[in-house]
């Protein structure tokens, strides 16, 4: 095993390569006619049962059978759906619905009839997309100029400038310099984003992050451009319009903002199955993040690694806060939203501005081609991770962000990040969702920015010397000179020339088995094993939060269909889920699971796949809210700041008036927030430090009560002393392991290193 890359684990079961015959799916082609496998749709069924491994075998099952087009798994509602159209299966499992009689044949803007709207033309099932696709192209410009100018996802962010600094030298498998020089520090501007929501929603809905970063590298910008969750909720780009389309306002009523608990986004999801590995994803409480700097960040796809002799080398990119993974819970999550808006960006904010700032480890699974054919799923396919379990993770670096944009406007909203920016060394692979993005990210610029000239903005600019022959255009800030703007020339000296050394070079990858066409790759067809891993790897509590929240957002959705369907897809994933979500829903019995196109088979469980299970027990980088009022001890105020601040923690103190008060000793002490417009959601942890008058006033006081009562409910370790009992019986507190003695500072700082999850049972009723 190379000792430079991390070993990566005994793997079975390769990606097959054969040949069979291809349903009447494409009008071009004759049913029977033979092509070869991962273009073609199957006829061949195979059961959908869990597939285990055999005892004594590998834990990493082997190849699966060849799936078969089956039928359509959103048909398992009484209600009938709105839709004459015939329903096929392709290879990849992804759904056509053909026009029948009654319905309106697609068409491109230009009339000409469309032949499959679920997959883009690419050169073989496996290989790149071709530009030639004008029915991509066209889909995807529309779509990428639907708004003027705010962002049409991702719309919502906050920013911070930084540095990367490699710890780790990759020279063995790139020729890029950010990742060959150790001890570099390359600045970086990195934009977190939600993706539903509009510019002025708000920070903390159930929604994916954006996760993107700009690096200003020696040999220009290289932007990884990725979220928080390594996978996602389509396999090809052609269908972005679509789900964006479908999880955004209901056209027709403009509602809901910022949510996913609707019946056009569940509709598509019911319909697309590929979606149920992210679905399990968005409904975990990796979607409802406590603070910016507690959350990973992915490349999602996988990248080239190219070294001076051209060898590739497959690399997935992972960021890890060093300050561990933490989430809220839904309904601190419900009140954020209306205690404070910008709770995100605040806390990024005061963060960086107060000189803690936020740091990431950069890691990277390293693997071959040779490698990824065995996997037991398709690398390439953008709803799948590689677990780390199977190819470990290796840190080559870290990244912190330093630095509060100056101007929010100038800076966090004109920054433009592009996929395509990449530097020699770094390359693409065949990812048709990573393809269409290349296009895309720089058609919504040219729109955004007002034209062609957006990267000379000083936030997109390289900060590396730079030189082509490109001219004018709306909004140029250069003032080129001479008479040539072309090359070759022979005129005079101009100012770039191609390098062949040093110049940027794409993998030659061999030319692949397949035939030209819009067919996805049979490879694609799995989609409920890594959704199965995913939900059985979690922790009972986040399972528990995952149940709750498929509840809740079905509970939405007005279409019982569509609520059937959904819950017909969970057998797949885990019977039990289903069983929960069924009864949550208050379904009399369980709609039947549709036919999977292939086997559903059990992965080793991966806990590097929690968010509990990681949490560091730690008090950095959090924040503890004291509650005090005229009267309160001193002594007592003192002891636990200093406590928490030791920790690590930032200390804010809330008074009922802001002013502050005056303490038993006389003493006035500043309030950093007011009782009512500060509630222990923005906490996490609270201690309240009463005289016995205050405690008994507090207590007849409904922000006083919702102090605690909230804090309780959310799971948080709370200190009181002997005043502020009071406020707990008002609130109707039965005290826990995570009700501490205020005058015990030290166990109550234990205690908030972490949430009281044996609580929840007692708050809340979960399915």
């Amino acid at each position: 095993m190379d000792e430079d890359r991390p070993g990566v684990a005994t793997r079975s079961r390769k990606i097959r390569r054969g040949t069979v015959e291809r349903a009447c799916l494409h009008p071009d082609l004759p049913i029977g006619a033979p092509t070869r496998a991962r273009h073609t749709a199957l006829t061949r069924s195979c059961p959908a049962s869990a597939q285990s491994p055999p005892a004594g075998a590998s834990p990493w099952p082997r190849a699966r059978s060849r799936a078969s087009p089956l039928p359509n798994p959103a048909t398992t509602g009484a209600t009938p759906r709105a839709t004459s159209a015939r329903e096929v299966r392709g290879t990849g499992d992804e759904l056509h619905q053909v026009a029948g009689n009654a319905d309106a044949t697609l068409t491109t803007n230009q009339g000409a009839p469309i032949s499959d709207n679920q997959n883009s033309l690419r050169a073989t099932p496996r290989g790149p997309t071709l530009l030639e696709d004008f029915v991509l192209r066209e889909k995807i410009t529309h779509f990428d100029h639907e708004r003027i100018p705010e962002r049409i996802v991702h719309a919502r962010g906050s920013a911070a400038h930084g540095f990367f600094e490699l710890t780790r030298s990759l020279a063995k498998f790139t020729t890029a310099g950010i990742f060959n020089r150790v001890g570099e520090r390359t600045p970086v501007f990195t934009r977190f984003s939600t993706v539903a929501g509009g510019a002025g929603s708000v920070d903390t809905p159930r929604d994916v992050r954006g996760f993107a970063v700009k690096f200003y590298t020696q040999e220009g910008n290289f932007d990884l451009v990725g979220n928080n969750i390594p996978v996602f909720f389509i396999q090809d780009a052609i269908k972005f319009p679509d789900l964006v389309h479908s999880v955004k306002m209901e056209p027709d009523r403009a509602f809901p903002q910022a949510a996913s608990a609707h019946d056009t986004f569940w509709d598509f999801i019911s319909l697309t199955p590929e979606s149920m590995h992210m679905i399990m994803w968005a409904m975990s409480d990796r979607t409802i993040p406590r603070s910016l700097r507690m959350i990973e960040g992915f490349g999602v796809h996988s990248f080239r690694l190219l070294d001076a002799k051209g060898r590739s080398t497959f690399c997935k990119f992972h960021w890890r806060p060093r300050l561990g993974l933490q989430s809220t819970v839904w309904d601190e999550a419900v009140k954020l939203q209306g205690a404070d808006n910008d709770f995100h960006r605040r806390d990024l904010f005061e963060s960086i501005t107060a000189g803690n700032f936020p740091e990431w480890d950069l890691a990277v699974q390293l693997f071959t081609q040779e490698e990824a054919e065995e996997f037991p799923f398709d690398h390439l396919d953008p709803t799948k991770l590689i677990p780390e379990e199977l190819v470990p993770l290796t840190v080559i670096g870290r990244m912190v962000l330093d630095r509060w944009p100056d101007n929010f406007f100038a800076e966090t909203e004109q920054v433009a990040f592009c996929p395509a920016n990449i530097v020699p060394g770094i390359d693409f692979s065949n990812d048709p969702l990573l393809q269409g993005r290349l296009f895309s990210y720089l058609d919504t610029q040219l729109l955004r920015l007002g034209g062609p000239n957006f990267h000379q903005l000083p936030i997109n600019a390289p900060k590396c010397p730079f030189a082509n022959h490109q001219r004018d255009g709306h909004m140029q800030m250069r003032v080129p000179k001479g008479r040539v703007a072309y090359e070759p020339s022979s005129l005079e000296r101009t100012d770039g020339r191609e390098n062949p050394a040093a110049g940027f070079r794409s993998f030659a990858e061999p030319a692949d088995d397949g035939a030209k066409g819009r067919v996805r790759a049979e490879s694609f067809a799995d989609h409920y094993s890594q959704a199965r891993l995913f939900f059985r790897s979690q922790t009972p509590v986040e399972q528990s939060h995952m149940a709750f929240a498929l509840v809740f957002e079905l509970s939405k959705v007005e279409t019982p269909h569509v609520r059937a369907a959904i819950v017909g897809h969970l057998r797949h994933i885990d019977p039990d889920l289903a069983q929960r979500v069924a009864d949550g829903l208050g379904m009399d019995a369980l709609p039947p699971a549709p036919k999977a196109a292939a086997p559903v088979i059990d992965m080793p469980p991966s806990p590097a796949l929690q968010i509990i299970g990681k949490m560091k027990k730690t008090l950095e980088g959090r924040c503890v809210g004291i509650l005090v009022d005229d009267g309160s001890d001193a002594a007592a105020v003192a002891a636990l700041r200093g406590a928490a601040e030791e920790a690590g923690a930032t200390v804010k103190i809330v008074a009922p008036r802001i002013g502050g008060a005056l303490l038993a000793r006389g003493k006035k002490l500043p309030a950093d927030g007011q009782l009512a417009g500060t509630p222990s959601v923005v906490f996490d942890a609270v201690a309240l430090v009463l005289s016995d008058e205050a405690g008994a006033r507090l207590a007849t006081e409904a922000a006083a009560v919702d102090f605690v009562r909230d804090a309780y409910g959310h799971l948080k370790a709370i200190a009181v002393d002997a005043g502020a009992r009071a406020v707990l019986e008002a609130a109707g507190v039965e005290p826990d392991a995570g009700v501490i003695d205020a005058a015990n500072p030290a166990k109550f700082i234990k205690a908030a290193m972490t949430r009281q999850w044996e609580r929840e049972p007692a708050v809340r009723t979960l399915p």
